[in-house]
């Protein structure tokens, strides 16, 4: 009999319909409310994408799972509330939860003091004993699902017993088959499995899903073609992003449209391996051609009448020639995921728009360097320090960064402009709200909100880094200093940190009601055996 490994995972859910992933571990037919849905195999893995349909809107629907009529889910003697589906409601009102960088399940770091409990499974426990109106409408997995490149030591002796460490990536993740083991480390933590089970969720990738400096730059990226096990990392990594991320992001409708999952399906009918025409598919995704990217990994969901527009910004960026964060035919697409009438407008995007004025200005300053524009020393200079340092956020690409403030600022002037536009974003392993000004006012509020970590920890050095990066004094006297050597870019707008910056493990909430709407930020605390959430920070984003 086939056993579930991983999931239920609630995906997309719309005012009727809802996507539910699983991984088993042999081929069989999934069950949920009465739909069914074949396996379909990865290089001997197992997994299916179960659509329900005709549910009712507003309502919840609780749901079993079945594996060839045998009921695997919820499990027996577990007393959390049973798994549900909460269809879409009409009432105005939306909570979205959003957080990143989540290192592995809370057990791999049981006894490093460095970590503060999972802000993730504290949410799990929080939810658990709430009633299901204070549910959130999704989570939103702003990067780091997974580090494969900094593994635990549960995985290192996998990776150990499967192969030798002392060639190829070492200790980090090498191909599809250790990925999946990340997977199964990070999603079966019991309280993280149910919130999951039960919150739908919409998640895009980082770097260290990949690797540390993913995409940094072209140099970066020729440095990494030229070894020998790159290609099978990144075809490794996006080949299993597709599965365990990326197609639940997608709507049903979308889902039909979609041929490469198409083929996908119809290589479960039959019982073929698709893993050739996945690793076919991931090698294409990585390639840059004509300046662009060969797939698109954004895409747009709406709760009522809050928009989120999901932005990658890791894999397709263009770095050959033109620097940019995404291809021309990439932005156009946002621009026009952007128009139409809404309250709130959300753009997720794993890397802040806006960071620290003072972190900001040295990116920019080291993009001008980098450049060579100011000589082929200081060009090899710049690109150390882009690496060494991580300088590749969006102010690290003027053009782009430009092009988003435009774009944002020109729909927060429109007749119909939503009541507030807020960039999420996470990666920089802190929290903050930053509200943005422009020249020409804009009838929206703007805010950039960070939130970040889930899961890790922040070594004291970069606090203290990042604490004077926020303060007023940095803020003023780096653009004189770096000047000296290279002209700093100057903004087209302002904009003020309005709360933050906080270390622990974090999680927020974006809460809207019409058009009002506000965020909440908390982070995990341990009270002798109780962990919990506690909140630090609270933001009116629209009244």
């Amino acid at each position: 009999m086939a056993r579930l490994l991983i999931g239920p995972v609630l995906r997309h859910v719309g005012t009727s319909d809802a996507t539910v992933w699983v991984e088993t571990d042999a081929p069989c037919v999934v069950e949920v409310l009465g739909a069914r849905e074949h396996t379909w195999e990865m290089a001997g893995h197992h997994y299916a994408l179960v659509l329900v349909d005709g549910l009712e809107p507003g309502t919840a629907t609780p749901y079993t799972v079945s594996l060839d009529g045998e009921p695997v889910w919820p499990l027996p003697g577990d007393d959390r509330p049973a798994p549900r589906i909460r269809t879409q409601r009409e009432d105005g009102n939306v909570r979205l939860a959003f957080g990143s960088c989540r290192y592995g399940r809370a057990s791999v770091k049981t006894d490093d003091p460095r970590f503060d409990p999972d802000a993730l499974a504290a949410y799990g426990r929080l939810l658990a004993a709430s009633p299901d109106d204070r549910w959130p409408d999704a989570m939103l997995m702003l990067g780091e699902q997974v580090y494969a490149d900094e593994t635990s030591e549960q995985t290192q002796r996998r990776i150990r017993a499967k192969r030798d460490i002392a060639s190829g990536p070492g200790p980090e993740v090498a191909d599809f088959e250790e990925y999946t083991w990340l997977y199964l480390e990070s999603w079966t933590d019991p309280d993280v499995r149910w919130l999951m089970a039960n919150v739908p969720s919409a998640m895009i990738f980082d770097d260290h899903d990949v690797r540390d400096d993913w995409n940094t730059s072209h140099e970066w990226r020729r440095d990494m073609q030229r070894t020998s096990w790159w290609q099978e990392r990144i075809v490794g990594g996006l080949s299993s992003y597709w599965i365990y991320q990326h197609l639940g992001n997608l709507s049903p409708a979308e889902l039909a449209q979609n041929e490469l999952y198409r083929q996908v399906r119809a290589g479960g009918a039959d019982g073929s391996d698709i893993a050739p025409l996945l690793r076919e598919f991931a090698a294409h995704a990585d390639a840059e051609a004509d300046g662009a990217k060969g797939t698109r990994w954004s895409y747009r969901r709406d709760f009522g009448r809050v928009r989120l527009v999901m932005v990658d910004s890791r894999c397709g960026r263009i770095l050959d020639g033109a620097r940019s964060m995404l291809s021309e035919d990439e932005f156009a697409w946002l621009a026009e995921q952007v128009d139409g009438e809404m309250d709130h407008l959300l753009i997720g995007t794993s890397l802040p728009w806006l960071l620290a004025r003072a972190l900001h200005d040295v990116e920019a300053w080291d993009e001008v360097l980098a450049s060579g524009r100011r000589g082929r020393l200081l060009g090899r200079f710049g690109e150390w320090l882009r690496r060494a340092a991580d300088l590749e956020h969006w102010a690290a690409f003027d053009t782009s960064f430009r092009a988003l403030g435009d774009l944002i600022a020109a729909v927060g002037r429109r007749a119909d402009a939503p009541a507030s536009i807020c960039v999420l974003s996470g990666d920089v392993h802190h929290a903050y709200v930053a509200e943005a000004q422009f020249p020409e006012p804009t009838r929206s509020a703007v805010f950039q909100l960070t939130c970040s970590p889930l899961h890790n920890h922040v070594p004291p050095l970069m606090r203290l880094g990042f604490r004077v990066f926020w303060s007023r004094l940095a803020e003023r006297s780096v653009r004189v200093l770096l000047g000296l050597v290279a002209r700093v870019p100057v903004p087209p707008l302002s904009w003020r940190r309005v709360n933050g910056p906080f270390f622990s493990n974090e999680l927020a909430e974006f809460v809207a009601s019409g058009r009002a709407a506000y965020t909440v930020l908390t982070e995990s605390a341990a009270e002798g055996d109780a962990r919990q959430l506690v909140e630090v920070a609270r933001v009116t984003l629209a009244r």
